[in-house]
């Protein structure tokens, strides 16, 4: 394809918009513009104009590329019960306006209801594009949500959609995505990097084809420092795991304008129009099959995404990064990040995926978090890709510690940051750190306390299936963690413990729903403290992945066994840090006796009562079922 497509001729609407945080007294929306515009609209409900006040931040990421975060602040009491509707206008330099965004219905407005009371939720995580497992098209658990859009009213939308992680995969890209991430980056002029300092054969990243599916090739050679070989096989090979995954980092991102074009690619069909996904004349003959393959999943992804632009557009969206979103395996031991962060082109890695999901994810979650101090380091870093002020913003990133949040909602809504507050092994750093430190759970404890129900969001599931994790276990006792994603609440003592205990506290939540993801397959638990008569009521659904399942012959014969061994009845429930709770597997809908796992792709749908207490627990598949976890009679 050819890029000499002027930027005056580029959509003025990128990306977007998505509705973030929402209640009746504000309203947050992101939006990725092709021209630097200053963005003001209107709000109405019931036809009749909602008093505001419009202003908006950006971030200039190259003249074809500036992201906005939109705040409507509302200047009248509304019925939040009533839904809303909005437009947006874009207003340039010389002070004209133009409709900045194509309604979804003809000229009906986006239409939105606030989040305050919580009585719907759609849940989901990993939503990797080039996913090829199922046989469905458009196997995308956004696109199926959109469908039950469709089909229901504003009025009984859902309240809240929860994002619980690995909305993108940096670290596993496929041939032809990585393709349109560099047709991309030459259509918006997003800026270059200095990299040759890192790596004298990243010269060219963008722009050849000779490193395609080879991308571990370009980290340092080792010249006989064990160090640096350590690193390519702990940032790279890490990710290799035969027994569970065939996921790999041949093509992991790697500069900061590579994240923002994936971001771009994955939120919107508008720039797939200038995408030629045909392969490159100088791809070796050992990847052309898988080339084609890929393509076929991508083809069907893009396809999709203007059902994803529309969901995004109309319910309010929380969002949380897990590992995918940066790179795999993040931060999973002390020893993985004293060589990540030890070696200069892997922390760059990693701070480039943090800058991405900062813009297009963290901002809207909770923009009080980032200070005016803040925005200026990271435009500065922008304009100085490669340089010193792009590697001391990295260090900021990488010491900053407000990625949780909470919202003000009806019950609660508390996102966990399981990633960068690692209780790190002290007596072997090649051991898995626990989910979160001391002072991360015990500043949790005091938000949660005294509340009469919660939503916990824990990207990874706080109960697991107790025969993945035991063989987790065993990987890291024999000292590969690396090879199983080792990582779950139980893997470390002393956060298990923490956590634990405070479901025990007598001030806990009666109400506690917690919301997980990342194990590409689904299930829910009923869980109680044995030891106490009035027990709170707990209860976890996993809902994963959005586009990505679990390879199906191996998960069916860890479900049954897990059930025989470690049934609620079982005996080796004893040897388990979670001797002291009862944990009951629901069974899914039309499952085979002993099968309590789902593994198809879609999206979590979960309906509460005035008290917090799920009343319907189902998975929206992208095969059009809707399959409902229900409590099996005592």
């Amino acid at each position: 394809m050819s890029h000499s497509l002027n930027h005056a001729q580029l959509p003025l609407l990128l990306a977007g918009p998505m509705l973030r945080r929402a209640t009746p007294e504000q309203c947050l929306i992101w939006v990725a513009t092709s021209r630097a515009v200053e963005i003001t609209g209107e709000l109405t409900q019931a036809s009749q104009n909602v008093p505001t006040k419009f202003t908006s931040q950006s971030v200039r990421i190259s003249d074809a590329l500036h992201i906005h975060l939109v705040e409507i602040a509302i200047k009248a009491e509304i019925d939040p019960q009533i839904p809303l509707s909005y437009q947006l206008f874009a207003l340039d330099q010389d002070g004209s306006a133009t409709n900045l965004v194509t309604p979804v219905n003809g000229n009906t407005p986006f239409t939105f209801r606030p989040c305050c009371q919580i009585r719907k939720i759609l849940h989901g995580s990993c939503r990797k594009p080039h996913h090829q497992q199922t046989q469905q098209p458009h196997a995308d658990g956004l696109a199926r949500a959109a469908q039950y859009l469709r089909s229901h009213t504003p009025e009984q939308w859902p309240d809240v959609l929860i994002l619980s992680g690995d909305q993108i995969y940096a670290d596993d890209v496929a041939g032809p995505m990585l393709r349109a991430i560099h047709q991309v980056i030459a259509l918006l002029g997003l800026p270059d990097e200095e990299l040759d300092s890192l790596n004298n054969h990243l010269t060219g990243l963008h722009t050849t084809a000779t490193y395609l599916y080879r991308r571990e090739e370009l980290l340092p050679s080792s010249e006989g420092k064990s160090s640096d070989e350590e690193v390519k096989r702990q940032f790279f090979g890490g990710v290799k795991k035969p027994i569970f995954s065939s996921d790999n980092a041949h093509n992991h991102l790697i500069s900061f304008a590579e994240v923002m074009a994936m971001y771009l690619l994955c939120w919107s069909p508008t720039l797939w129009q200038w995408v030629d996904l045909s392969a490159p004349e100088d791809l070796s003959e050992e990847y052309i099959e898988r080339y084609s393959k890929e393509r076929i999943a991508i083809e069907d992804f893009k396809r999709g995404l203007g059902d994803v632009a529309n969901v995004l557009a109309q319910l309010p969206t929380a969002m949380m990064f897990d590992d995918h979103d940066i790179t795999d395996d993040w931060n999973l031991t002390a020893e993985w990040e004293l060589m990540a962060y030890g070696h200069p082109l892997s922390k760059r890695i990693i701070g480039n995926a943090l800058m991405g999901y900062f813009l297009c994810q963290g901002w809207g979650n909770n923009p009080e978090a980032f200070d005016s101090t803040f925005h200026q380091h990271l435009q500065l870093a922008i304009g100085n890709l490669g340089k010193e002020q792009h590697d001391d913003f990295i260090d900021q990133l990488l010491k900053f510690d407000q990625w949780h949040y909470q919202w003000q909602t009806t019950p609660k809504l508390v996102v966990l940051d399981t990633r960068t507050h690692r209780w790190r092994s002290e007596s072997n750093f090649g051991k898995p750190s626990g989910l979160m430190d001391w002072e991360a759970l015990t500043d949790l404890q005091q938000t949660i306390l005294g509340e009469q129900a919660v939503i916990l969001v824990s990207p990874a599931p706080v109960f697991g299936v107790k025969l993945i994790e035991a063989i987790q276990r065993l990987f890291t006792w024999i000292g590969k963690p690396l090879l199983v994603d080792a990582e779950n609440w139980m893997a470390h003592p002393g956060a298990a413990h923490a956590l634990l205990n405070m479901f025990k506290h007598p001030k806990t939540p009666q109400n506690f729903l917690i919301l997980s993801g990342d194990v590409h397959y689904s299930f829910v638990y009923d869980i109680a403290i044995r030891s106490k008569l009035s027990s709170p009521d707990i209860w976890q659904v996993t809902s994963s992945g959005i586009r990505n399942e679990f390879p199906a012959p191996l998960l069916t014969w860890f479900d049954r066994l897990n059930r025989w061994l470690y049934a609620p009845w079982s005996p080796l429930n004893v040897f388990t840090k979670r001797r002291d709770m009862r944990v009951t597997p629901r069974k899914p809908e039309f499952a085979d006796n002993g099968e309590r796992l789902l593994n198809q792709a879609g999206i979590g749908l979960i309906e509460l009562d005035e008290h917090g207490k799920p009343t319907r627990i189902a998975q929206l598949c992208t095969s059009g079922t809707t399959i409902h976890f229900d409590r099996e009679p005592d």
